[in-house]
């Protein structure tokens, strides 16, 4: 007997699609990078998810560009606000949701990288401006300034995330890597690089964790002491309280707030990710 094929359902008799939204585009999107990488979430691929033609998206989302954008703003969604409404030093709570943002970024490595040029605008991406500048403004930082320093403060979290993300790397290379800079460092000659030479070791010294947490101080203390340059047109700014011009500003022992360990010993889930393999 001559075995016979299934004849493929028509058109007429496949089963609907479900119509094309703004919001299940996305939704396919993150999953597809969860499965298959950020590379892998193009305007054609996502396509062939869908089972729809790559012009069909464009009437949603503009290029790859804002469909990436538009997967961070979702994952953004996992950031915790919550030391914004919670108690105790303002300062220690911004480094909290900054570094919250940081790990995000550390789960997806080649969104750490995209987050360097995406430009967000989702209810996400507003939530966690919205956590900043209302930390800033408990701080005392004047709106103009904090409006300023809201960028300088995600831009070093993006960084720190898109340098350390492992990505595609082989681990062997990304080793090398770092030995082959620790080398350096501790190689360099004390007649040309004589600042080199003499603090090589604490160039490579501190837990990833620790780094992190201080530079996100380093920023913060900036902020509150360094007011926003003039030019032409440009808004007046008011006086800070904690400007050093201001009575008793630099008074207070915690006027330079030091940064303390995080909170949680663990708050980075990996902090080798920050500071690369050991190097003997």
């Amino acid at each position: 007997m001559t075995a016979h094929s299934t004849p493929r359902p028509s058109r007429r008799e496949r089963p609907a699609k479900p119509a094309l939204t703004r919001d299940g585009i996305i939704e396919t999107a993150v999953a597809l990078m969860r499965a298959e990488g950020l590379r892998r979430v193009t305007m054609r691929r996502l396509a062939q998810e869908l089972d729809t033609g790559p012009a069909s998206l464009y009437v949603y989302v503009r290029n790859t560009a804002e469909l990436h954008a538009a997967v961070l703003d979702d994952l953004l969604g996992a950031v915790d606000l919550g030391p914004a409404r919670a108690s105790g030093d303002w300062r220690d709570r911004l480094v909290r949701v900054l570094t919250s943002y940081t790990e995000v970024l550390f789960e997806h490595p080649g969104l750490a990288r995209s987050a360097l040029v995406a430009r967000p605008s989702g209810e996400r991406y507003l939530d966690l401006v919205e956590a900043l500048l209302s930390l800033l403004s408990e701080g005392g930082v004047p709106g103009a300034r904090a409006a300023w320093a809201v960028d300088v403060l995600l831009q070093f979290a993006t960084a720190t995330a898109a340098e350390h993300a492992a990505g595609e790397k082989d681990p062997a290379d990304a080793e090398g890597e770092w030995a082959a800079l620790a080398a350096a460092l501790r190689g360099a000659s004390e007649n040309r690089h004589p600042h080199i030479a003499a603090l090589a070791a604490e160039l490579l010294s501190g837990p990833g964790e620790a780094r992190l947490n201080w530079g996100f101080h380093v920023l913060i203390n900036g902020v509150l002491h360094t007011p926003r340059p003039d030019w032409p047109d440009s808004p007046d700014e008011p006086d800070s309280p904690d400007e050093p011009d201001s009575p008793g500003a630099l008074d207070k022992p915690d006027a330079l707030h030091k940064p303390d360990a995080l909170h949680k010993p663990d708050a980075l889930h990996k902090p080798d990710r920050l500071n690369g393999p050991d190097v003997p």
